[in-house]
């Protein structure tokens, strides 16, 4: 294996690749086009000054990306680890896993333009245009939720004018997995169309109960509809409304207690074995309306409204220190509704200069009822929470054409930000039977938070010739602070951000490729921690960061045989300025308590945390691998009977990440890990027949951790699916 790694490290290395996979074709005129809405028109890949990754539907099956956290091995510099509640989704090392509903994530995830609460995260990917993963700080157009970067998935619309097709997949493989997933487009009249997808999966859980409790932890049973309906009532104006609901159940996270932490004598001797003594359960709801407007005028110039209406809500279960030695349980209910509106206006593409206007609001409301409960003192902790976030935005982007050759660009966003906590919200103890009716208050978490920040960025593209784009930026970006408690608050986190690269074209539109570097230079940055003064993992302000690195791509079509290869590194350094709790060998005892203050009564309810503050070294950044790369190959066999047979193989490697920082290599590291993936397609007519098979080698490897507790992913998983088109 390791002169695999080196094999196919050098050639990624050789290759000088790009930050941009894009679609690949078969035709002879070359690498098929990819055009890209993230700066609100129309554009190439290759022609935005930005590192990004775009995604064609075809491609993302090809990659074997069928969810989320697939991205992460198809990506260079992005990584996504399960973190129970939520997913750390990180993009050079910049991101934040956290429940927590002050906080705002460093990478923002967006769907058909709405920005995704991070709760409710991990739903397969279904009728899908395609995806975009866009590195670095995108305050202009994606404001506070993106100083690491963000990412865009974009579902299928329906198509008004078109006919009347679809298609319908059937698929089964290993752990009694089956799969069913389709979508018709409905073309009504000549001005409206409908479009309806649906996606159903199950399978058995990977894991085996061996403990008192037998829940079938980490099954999978999720059903999703999508309608969308298309009206194009003039020439100038489109109306697109779409409703999604989605319903999945896990049967609850499966992990087991980190080496050397508290509970690690309960661990069971193989991976994919679980003792719990406590009923799991992780069931997981979402809903979205949305209505996306557009009117062009005749000038060209486009005005554009974006509202969306996002209901999510988690119900779990947690055997908290996931043994049978003790019966510590945690149990969650967190909802988040979130309204959003965006109205743009977009000058007309062929505009001596060209600009963007834009407006934003959203709203989240979060309800967090949190019980914790074990055999020893305190008995039962409450957390409750009702808290309500408002971002407002307005923001500008214009370019202009120095020369034939020469664009510039600056864009700018103002952002304003107010969190509040209900009256009330805050941690009990001693609830009901073992203490007065409602329990204790021991920690008040309410209060109000506000700021506001500027952000932007100033690129210069110069382009040589239609085959190579060189571009540079400067940009700032920054994400707000909020408030923890009464008497805690955390500060707003700031990037400046130095980007150069170089896009190109060659060997007649049959090699892509383009290569970037950057420099990042963060002030107050956030992470999370144990917050003494109530007991919660909370945000702090942890030091500053600097983080600089490389990434490169390529893709290539030879004939018959399609290259694809990504690099990514990165090198980063951070420096913490303060103590921080060491979770790894906290007691359950200490659950959501605050910090006794030798003063209480015996009434009152504490912990002391004094031995397990400790001074911490500084180090990388969290989640951060130095290096990652990916390569991919397929060829396309022509049979006599006119059908097509493509194998092709993906692989992905992505170095150590520290996952905390006392940077403990027998707690606190995620090991690097290689991870093969094939698949064998037959297509003839109309149909489609497919055999594939993800993690080929049966990689064991820690995929994140939640609390003192360390999730791993699938084993060696197969099977075949048949598309029929229509």
């Amino acid at each position: 294996m390791k002169t695999l790694n080196k094999t196919l490290l050098s050639i990624a290395v050789l290759a000088a690749t790009t930050s941009s996979i894009t679609s690949l074709t078969y035709a002879n005129e070359g690498l098929e086009e990819v055009v890209v809405t993230a700066e609100r028109r129309d554009r190439d890949v290759q022609d935005i000054p930005i590192s990004m990754t775009a995604m064609t539907a075809e491609q993302l099956e090809n990659k074997a990306v069928a969810r989320l956290d697939d991205l992460a091995y198809a990506s260079p510099g992005l990584t996504i680890t399960d973190a129970g509640l939520t997913q750390s989704v990180n993009i050079r090392g910049i991101g934040l896993a956290s429940g927590d509903p002050d906080v705002t994530n460093g990478v923002g995830t967006y769907i058909d333009g709405l920005f995704q609460p991070p709760i409710v995260s991990t739903l397969d990917f279904f009728d899908v245009s395609n995806v975009q993963v866009l590195r670095g700080p995108q305050g202009t157009f994606a404001g506070a939720n993106s100083t690491g970067g963000a990412i865009m998935i974009n579902s299928t619309r329906p198509e008004v004018g078109g006919e009347f097709d679809g298609y319908l997949t059937l698929g089964a493989g290993n752990f009694g997995a089956t799969e069913a997933s389709g979508a018709i487009n409905l073309p009504v009249s000549d001005t409206f169309a409908a479009r309806i997808a649906l996606n159903k999966k199950d399978r058995d859980s990977y894991f085996d109960s061996i403990g008192p409790d037998d829940s079938e932890v980490a099954m999978l049973d999720e059903t999703a509809a999508r309608i969308g309906l298309q009206w194009n009532p003039t020439e100038n104006l489109e109306i697109y409304v779409k409703y999604e609901d989605s319903e999945k159940s896990t049967g609850g996270y499966a992990y087991r207690p980190i080496p050397n932490s508290t509970y690690a004598a309960g661990r069971t001797a193989d991976q994919y074995s679980i003792s719990y003594n406590t009923p799991s359960q992780n069931d997981e709801v979402a809903q979205t309306t949305m209505i996306d407007v557009k009117y062009r005028f005749d000038n060209g110039v486009t005005v554009s409204w974006l509202s969306g209406d996002q209901y999510k809500e988690i119900t779990n279960v947690v055997d908290t220190d996931a043994t049978s030695i003790e019966s510590n349980a945690m149990s969650q209910f967190v909802t988040e509704d979130q309204i959003s509106h965006e109205l743009n206006i977009i000058s007309a593409d062929d505009a001596a200069i060209q600009w963007v206007l834009g407006g934003y609001y959203q709203r989240n409301d979060v309800l967090v009822d949190i019980t914790n409960t074990s055999l020893g003192p305190p008995f039962v902790v409450d957390v409750d929470i009702q808290n309500d976030k408002t971002i407002r935005g307005v923001f500008g982007h214009l370019g202009y054409q120095l020369s034939d050759d020469l664009l510039v660009e600056f864009g700018m966003r103002k952002a304003w930000f107010d969190n509040g906590v209900d009256e009330g919200s805050g941690v009990k103890v001693g609830r009901g039977f073992f203490g007065p009716p409602g329990g204790v208050p021991v920690a008040v978490i309410d209060g109000t938070y506000s700021d506001s920040e500027n952000v932007g960025k100033l690129s210069v593209t110069y382009t040589k010739d239609e085959n190579n784009m060189f571009y540079g930026f400067v940009a700032r970006g920054a994400k707000p602070g909020g408030i923890n408690s009464s008497t805690s608050i955390f500060d707003t986190e700031t990037v400046m951000s130095y980007e150069a690269g170089w896009k190109g074209n060659s060997a007649d539109g049959m090699l892509r490729s383009s290569v970037n570097v950057f420099y990042n230079d963060y002030t107050n940055f956030q992470s999370s921690n144990i917050d003494i003064t109530t007991g919660r993992s909370n945000v702090y302000n942890v030091a500053d960061a600097t983080i600089k690195g490389l990434e490169a791509a390529v893709e290539a079509q030879l004939g018959g045989l399609l290259i694809d290869a990504s690099f990514s590194y990165v090198d980063s350094s951070l420096e913490p300025t303060q103590p921080i709790v060491n979770t790894r060998t906290l007691p359950a005892a200490a659950q959501n308590l605050p910090q006794c203050s030798g003063s209480e009564t015996a009434a009152d309810v504490c912990f002391d945390y004094s031995p397990y503050l400790a001074n911490v070294a500084g180090g990388p950044n969290l989640l951060a691998p130095k290096t990652s790369y990916t390569v991919g190959a397929e060829y396309l066999i022509a049979m006599d009977n006119g059908a097509t047979l493509t194998p092709r193989l993906n692989y992905s490697w992505m170095a150590d990440q520290w996952t905390n920082f006392l940077y403990d290599p027998a707690t606190d590291k995620l090991s690097s890990r290689g991870l093969l993936s094939a698949m064998l397609t037959y297509e003839k007519d109309n149909w489609m027949l497919r055999a594939w098979g993800r993690n080929l080698t049966d990689k064991v490897y820690v995929s994140g951790q939640a609390g003192n507790n360390e999730m791993y992913p699938a084993p060696r998983t197969f099977g075949v699916t048949g598309t029929y088109k229509f």
